[in-house]
């Protein structure tokens, strides 16, 4: 991980562990308003690392539906948040008619990059379909183009730790735009662990939340001269 241009934009298992340690408090850190990420740590199994697991965001309710539930009088989602800041906020009394959303970050064997999990449903336990999902985000893109396009592309499967259907935005792009998102940061890339520790995760959930509606605190780029992507320059 020497010199510019040199990194694929993939990580190790290894490091995706590492990266998912040290997330959760530097989340937190940036924001404490903010819902905690979890780690959810699964039996190790012949083949992998130490652990195996997944980072969760759970139980959260999506800025949009706040906005709507307060524009019709209901107070499903706590009121108390700040307007200002972007993203999931803690659900406070929900009721039946509250969107809730999971999000889960995995590691793909296949690919060698984080991949996001995620799911909405209503407060009974109902699952969200994904035009219902898409109408909360207030995306402007068709759901065809979110479906078909290279950089965010939606499929639903199997969750592998849960075995129950859920949304994934698909990583087969992620080394591609990961390796332009860190191209021009080549002091960071002469120090691996910095880039894995504290920017790798924060900065790909910058590109991959814009398409689910999760935002991450500002916090968490501070005094990092990262380049930032957005749908458009993808």
């Amino acid at each position: 991980m020497n010199g510019r241009h040199k990194w694929d934009g993939t990580i190790s298992e290894r490091d995706f562990l590492e990266a998912c340690r040290t997330f959760p408090q530097r989340w937190s850190e940036a924001d404490p308003s903010n819902p905690p990420w979890m780690w959810v740590s699964h039996p190790v199994v012949s083949g992998f690392a130490q652990e195996i697991g997944y980072l969760a965001l759970e139980n959260v309710c999506h800025q949009k539906s706040i906005e709507n539930l307060l524009l019709t009088g209901l107070d499903g989602c706590s009121s108390d948040e700040d307007p200002g800041i972007d993203g999931a906020t803690l659900v406070k009394n929900p009721d039946s008619r509250t969107h809730l959303y999971d999000y889960h970050i995995l590691y793909s064997f296949s690919y060698n990059v984080p991949m996001l999990y995620f799911r909405g449903y209503q407060y009974d336990g109902q699952q969200l379909q994904l035009e219902e999902i898409m109408a909360d985000f207030s995306l402007s893109s068709s759901i065809g183009s979110l479906t078909e396009s290279t950089w965010t592309f939606i499929t639903t499967e199997d969750h592998p730790f849960l075995h129950r259907p859920w949304h994934m935005l698909h990583p087969c792009a992620t080394r591609d735009w990961m390796s332009l998102l860190f191209s021009d940061s080549s002091p960071l890339l002469d120090c691996r662990q910095t880039v894995i520790q504290k920017h790798y995760l924060p900065s790909w959930l910058s590109v991959v939340g814009q398409v689910v509606g999760l935002k991450i605190p500002l916090g968490l780029h501070a005094h990092v001269n990262i380049p930032s992507l957005t749908m458009k320059d993808l």
